[in-house]
């Protein structure tokens, strides 16, 4: 998620690594993607990967670690652009679902690829979920005696429409699905 203005030309050679890797591990998956193509995709030489990553699975927590920041920051703005509030959250969905580079969740996707064989990666992943539910129970009223609950409903909702916008003929439809429950909650909370 690095900003399309920031020219590689301007990135060290380990940012530079980190954004061929993000981009290539977030499209095509993390065990599909081989750390000669991340090298030739970063223009950096053989020795120079391996002395900022001496193994995959370090590239794989830095991309992670590197996801969990910006998209956190995305869905933080998203969330306050769109009225930072529980209805914030179809419009903000919405934003991502209709970029052309949306390919659902990297820590779902993370987990399923590697979680087996790499409990680092599923602790990111965790801790990148229970971010976003805090950041979900900001947008609840402060003194619902539910708002522990229903951040949490929430979040699995965002993460079933996260899901569900990948293999719906429509994300419109997925959205609106989602929209229904977020308004259950909403209107429970008042």
């Amino acid at each position: 998620m690095i900003s399309d203005a920031t020219s590689p030309d301007n990135l060290t050679p380990s940012e530079r690594i980190l954004a061929a890797a993000h981009d290539l591990f977030y499209r095509d998956g993390i065990r599909a993607t081989g750390v000669d193509r991340v090298i030739a995709e970063s223009g950096v030489a053989k020795k120079t990967f391996y002395r900022y990553y001496p193994a995959k699975n370090d590239l794989i927590v830095a991309f992670l670690e590197f996801r969990h920041r910006e998209w956190m920051t995305w869905f933080e703005d998203a969330l306050d652009r769109h009225g930072a509030n529980v209805e914030a959250l179809v419009p903000a969905l919405a934003e991502w679902f209709g970029t052309d580079v949306y390919r659902g969740c990297a820590f779902i996707n993370a987990v399923v690829e590697v979680g087996p064989i790499m409990p680092e990666a599923v602790e990111i992943s965790r801790r990148h979920k229970l971010d976003m539910t805090t950041s979900i129970r900001r947008l609840l009223p402060a003194s619902s005696k539910t708002a522990a609950a229903d951040s949490r409903a929430l979040a699995m909702a965002v993460d079933g429409a996260i899901i569900g916008a990948q293999f719906e003929e429509s994300p419109e439809m997925t959205l609106r699905s989602f929209a229904r429950v977020v308004r259950a909650i909403g209107l429970s909370e008042r």
